[in-house]
């Protein structure tokens, strides 16, 4: 049995992939310091699943803490899931997100290092791509982030590979992740954020429930088939699943960097008008103007995850919509 840390275990796709784990081939040490998450998602998970799971709270940015738990365990495999992830807030809190971000993974790659743990998913974004001009994306277009956000995962990407090559000799499989959406099948676990929500499909959800009033289309006159913005919104649980599929690719040496998205784009009103007809709710939207930085498309080529993991999206925007409305009407009961 294998024992893999989780950081920022208790979080939207952290929680999918522990949710998708064989409790007989691994164990969980899963790090949280819940300032973007809840406790309860622990519960959740033992509904699932009977994984064991072995709970810390604490920030990665407090490394005694750290250096206790690798003392404690013995680790296989890091999941490296924890961060700070807003791209509007890191454009007005930079330091914070350099801090918990990169600081935070500096410390995980030191314990590994000492303790001889060499193998390391880590969960990066599209972000790092910037604006690109060409669609899709492919892993050999340049990255060029454009806000704090973005920069800080670029900059972990190249400690990755700047450790892979040094004498430690660190096995590492990077998946940069397209626009995640839906929840659990089982509506136990979902997308949670504390605080206001930056993401469309929280947007929406918190409209269907009627808590908001309108979802705040910025821009209908893109280049685009219906004015809005195209996006690669894929399925949490395909996302989870191109983990489990990334753990085979570890036995590789060196590091892989991986697009995960579906490869298929999808409009912000087609998404609004799929969560209408499959849920049977009016989501009433209002148009106001483009945000600067916003682009028309953006979608990715997953050629590659298909090639080396052997990975394909395969769930639809319906289910998304589906499971991420149960899992909130779910959630928000209890």
């Amino acid at each position: 049995m294998k024992t893999i840390l989780v950081t920022g275990g208790c979080g939207f796709i952290a929680s999918h992939f522990i949710s998708m784990l064989d409790a007989n081939a691994y164990e969980v040490v899963l790090v949280d310091n819940l300032s973007n998450s809840n406790r309860q998602v622990i519960d959740h998970l033992k509904k699932i699943t009977s994984i064991e799971i072995d709970f810390h709270e604490f920030d990665l940015r407090d490394i005694e803490s750290l250096k206790r738990v690798f003392k404690s365990r013995s680790i296989d495999l890091v999941v490296h899931f924890a961060g700070l992830k807003s791209v509007a807030d890191s454009v007005i809190d930079p330091i914070s997100y350099y801090e918990n971000n990169v600081v935070g993974s500096l410390n995980l790659l030191s314990c590994m290092e000492a303790h001889d743990v060499n193998n390391i998913i880590f969960s990066s974004s599209a972000t790092v791509y910037g604006h690109q001009d060409q669609q899709p994306i492919s892993e050999t277009h340049p990255a060029q982030p454009i806000n704090p956000y973005g920069q800080t995962k670029f900059a972990i990407e190249t400690m990755l590979h700047d450790v892979s090559h040094s004498s430690a000799g660190l096995n590492a499989v990077i998946l940069r992740y397209f626009n995640p959406v839906g929840a659990h099948p089982s509506g136990l676990i979902g997308e949670s954020p504390k605080g206001q929500p930056n993401n469309l499909m929280p947007i929406i959800l918190n409209v269907a429930a009627r808590k908001s009033e309108y979802v705040h289309i910025y821009g209908d006159d893109y280049d685009t088939p219906d004015g809005t913005g195209l996006r690669d919104y894929i399925h949490v649980m395909d996302l989870a699943s191109a983990h489990l599929a990334a753990i085979k690719q570890l036995e590789q040496k060196g590091v892989a960097c991986l697009n995960i998205g579906t490869g298929s784009p999808t409009s912000v009103l087609e998404l609004v008008h799929a969560f209408e007809k499959v849920n049977n709710i009016t989501i009433p939207y209002q148009v106001t103007k483009r945000r600067a930085g916003d682009l028309a498309v953006c979608f990715a080529d997953a050629h590659l995850a298909n090639e080396k993991l052997g990975w394909q999206s395969r769930l639809t925007i319906e289910d998304a919509c589906r499971d991420a409305w149960r899992a909130y009407q779910n959630l928000t009961s209890n």
